[in-house]
């Protein structure tokens, strides 16, 4: 190190505190800083005398460090030229003839010149200057050092808590510079180095650079010492564990039998087709499991994780030949219609007949319930040739249920995807995961975020398990979901999806169901054959249409199965003549109809029109009603309404509000009057925007005086400009519409394309009129004055 300061800046003495000349005090190993107080011990004869000689004048001396070296006399060539001015603030005698001091650093000087040398050095020296300048940078890099000087006395053995209590009263920069840098334990020449350093700034960066590795000296000593002493520990204690249960097995006898045990473990292990990675961490817990004793409770945790491992089908696969012929058979014989389901899923067979490594799609079922989502998903893997799991996530709320639990939870286990997989035997079925969209979450987590995992082809294929901790291969698995309303599936999992939309069963399709599949299962479920029972296809319409009000077909089938357990309480009793079930004797079995047959029309009048409305359970005939009575102008809505039904009803009463000049109708007909518009079945929750020109034509007729129709049916969302929006549910609301025999409907203009995917046995029943604008919807609903109310002037489109 470089210890000439004679290019450092200095000053003139202008501080009156310190003289132009001072005795020079020589230190061996201790550099005295300003702004601190240290303690001295001076035993050379010389120095003594110094010593009591500034006690009697000035208290004042020079100190200044010896350079590393043998020599004893302090002379100009063996001290640092830089030093501390420091007042001497106690002294005594010991026996020995030494002295010792307390003194105080009061400033940095630098000594010029040695003016005497006997009896003991006196210098000419010059105050040092320092750069006082307090930077924003400083100012953090201070609050830096104070708080890991903290840190470093609370872990440092040689420092004491007084040095803490007079850091905690040390503000000043340069102070906490010379405070810590006095208290660093680092060698001589680095000290010397920081009392050199005039620059403030660059004298605080080298202090918390010493400090920072001092801090991680003293980490890096503590850490090895705990390492030492903790493996002294676990050795004696598993030494000493060793020789008990080695002592234990041989009382009971069980030696024997324990190592047969880990024997045939680890022969299963070896033997069995296993990835690498989750072989080794199969041998690794085998390990541990043979330095157990069996009676513990981790042993039986440790054997069951091993039990998994071996259980779980990693590489096991059924290997099947795809024949798309047969697979077309096997979907057409399972299933009545749903073409664009199977057609969707031959091509997914077709796709793998000629690429055997592709992924497999996340199919997502969706439709109402009682359709065939999932028996449609069982005949999916039987036209594969693959096995057929499910799981049920209606309700799930915890994400363990997915993912597992952790082996540190007591009867922790895998997730019920693994727990499937092991029961399917391969890794390649056909997983169904039933009711998708009716997953919740609460403070167990979020199940539909755990489902990303599974459903993504670019992360299944290193699926984590929560109890496994060992990536499982996903990728070879047919997924297949099933959901009753598809905007409840959360926007991301909904996103990883290819939706296929299974509409409702209209009647024709509903009776060839029950001839082909309800019938004959029915009837074999309650021990009968076909010569028993038979019921005819009238009798069959009859009841879909009065006993039944479904889009699927879980109705119809208690229905059937109603009349099966009639017949065979009939034979029981000794009638063993055959049950014939026709339109004029299936009331003898069901008794009175549910629902009022829907055959004799609509019936309209003033502010009464009916809309076309869609439902979970398939599409509805909606009537809509209102009147109106003096009082106060206000809108009473009442049927159980949905937040958006209510804002479609202000909307067409705004519409007509703005309009009313356009039908005949004074500006202030709405005032004096209180209106109130109801929807029947109000016990019904009831929502969305498609009934907005229903409640607009109802209005209209209100006020107008015109009834309404009563041969249409119309649907449509309404805007404040009196457009008509396109509406979806098309279909369910057809097939509704159909069963009501309403001839005429009423649709948005845009919906037209739709009409491609409506069977044509009920859109050729049916005139169907377009509209994009609420006055052409009025003036084809209202029946105007002086015209036929029936059979009026119309247009109708086919």
């Amino acid at each position: 190190m470089n210890s000439s300061v004679t290019d450092q800046p200095v000053d003139t003495l202008n501080n009156p505190s310190v003289p132009e000349t001072l005795p020079v005090l020589s230190l061996s190993e201790i550099v005295v800083f300003p702004n601190t107080i240290v303690p001295l011990v001076v035993s050379n004869e010389a120095m003594v005398n110094l010593v009591s000689d500034a006690l009697g004048g000035d208290k004042l001396i020079g100190c200044f460090a010896l350079k590393p070296s043998d020599g004893e006399e302090a002379n100009e060539k063996e001290i640092f030229k830089a030093g501390t001015c420091c007042q001497i603030i106690k002294m005594f005698r010991v026996p020995d003839g030494s002295v010792r001091l307390l003194v105080r650093g009061i400033a940095r000087i630098v000594l010029s010149k040695i003016e005497r040398k006997q009896p003991y050095p006196i210098a000419r020296i010059k105050m040092m200057q320092i750069d006082r300048r307090r930077p924003l940078d400083l100012e953090a890099m201070t609050r830096t050092v104070a708080d890991r000087f903290k840190h470093l006395i609370e872990i440092s053995p040689h420092l004491s808590e007084e040095i803490r209590i007079t850091l905690n009263n040390v503000s000043d920069p340069e102070a906490l510079a010379d405070l810590v840098g006095s208290n660093l334990n680092i060698d001589i020449e680095k000290k010397q180095e920081l009392l050199e350093t005039w620059r403030l700034s660059e004298r605080m960066s080298k202090v918390s650079v010493h400090v920072n590795r001092e801090i991680k000296l003293q980490e890096l000593s503590r850490k090895i010492q705990n390492q030492v002493e903790d493996e002294l520990d676990r050795s004696q204690k598993e030494y000493y564990l060793r020789e008990q249960v080695k002592a234990i097995r041989k009382e009971l006898g069980d030696d024997e039998d324990f190592s047969v045990e880990i024997s045939e473990l680890e022969e299963k292990i070896e033997s069995a087709i296993l990835p690498e990675q989750t072989k080794e961490v199969a041998l690794k817990e085998l390990r541990r499991l043979s330095k157990m004793n069996p009676a513990a409770a981790e042993y039986t945790v440790s054997r069951t994780y091993i039990d998994w491992i071996l259980a779980l089908p990693w590489n096991k696969s059924t290997e099947v030949e795809i024949d798309i012929e047969l697979a077309r058979n096997i979907l057409a014989e399972d299933h009545y219609g749903l073409q664009d389901v199977k057609q969707r899923i031959l091509e997914y067979l077709a796709v793998r007949k000629l690429r055997k490594d592709v992924r497999g799609p996340i199919l997502c079922l969706a439709g109402p319930p009682g359709v065939g989502k999932t028996s449609l998903g069982k005949s999916i893997a039987r036209a594969l040739g693959r096995e057929f799991v499910r799981i049920s996530l209606g309700g799930m709320r915890d994400e363990a249920e997915i993912r597992g639990h952790r082996r540190t939870y007591i009867g922790a286990m895998p997730g019920r995807i693994l727990q499937k997989l092991r029961l399917a035997g391969v890794n390649n079925p056909v997983f169904m995961l039933d009711e998708i969209d009716k997953m919740g979450n609460d403070f167990r987590g979020d199940p539909s975020s755990a489902m990303l995992e599974v459903l993504d082809p670019e992360q299944n294929s290193a699926f984590s398990d929560h109890y496994l901790e060992i990536d499982f291969d996903l990728s070879k698995v047919l997924f297949i979901t099933t959901a009753n309303q598809v905007h409840q599936i959360p926007h991301p999992l909904r996103d990883r999806m290819e939706i296929i939309s299974l509409s409702g069963y209209i009647s024709p399709e509903k009776i060839a169901i029950a001839k082909r599949h309800l019938i004959p299962r029915m009837i074999e479920e309650h021990g009968l054959d076909t010569k028993q029972i038979s019921i005819s296809d009238s009798a069959l319409d009859k009841i879909i249409s009065e006993y039944t009000r479904e889009a699927g077909l879980r109705g119809l089938e208690r229905t059937i199965a109603s009349i099966c357990r009639k017949a065979a309480m009939r034979i029981t009793q000794g009638d063993l003549r055959p049950l014939r079930v026709t339109n004029r004797s299936y009331r003898n079995f069901l008794g009175i109809p549910k629902y009022g047959t829907e055959k004799t029309g609509l019936k309209a009048g003033v502010g009464l029109a009916y809309g076309l409305a869609w439902t979970p359970v398939g599409g509805e005939v909606l009537a809509i009603e209102c009147s109106w009575m003096p009082g106060r102008e206000r809108v009473h809505l009442t049927g159980h309404l949905g937040e958006v039904m209510r804002e479609s009803a202000d909307i067409a009463l705004s519409y007509l509000r703005s309009n009313s000049a356009q039908w005949g109708l004074p500006i202030d007909f709405i005032e004096g009057k209180e209106i109130h518009l109801h929807v029947p079945e109000g016990a019904t929750p009831k929502d969305g925007p498609s009934a907005g020109i229903t409640m607009a034509a109802a209005l209209a007729s209100l006020f107008t005086g015109m009834p309404m129709r009563n041969d249409l049916a119309m649907t449509g969302e309404l805007t404040l400009q009196g457009n008509v929006l396109p509406i979806g549910g098309l279909r369910e609301k057809l097939v509704a519409a159909h069963r009501a025999n309403v001839q005429d409907i009423l649709l948005p203009k845009d919906n037209k394309p739709d009409l491609e995917e409506i069977p044509h046995n009920i859109k050729d029943k049916m005139r169907f009129h377009f509209v994009d604008n609420i006055g052409d919807a009025l003036k084809l609903a209202l029946v105007q004055k002086g015209k036929a109310g029936r059979k009026g002037n119309r247009s109708h489109t086919k």
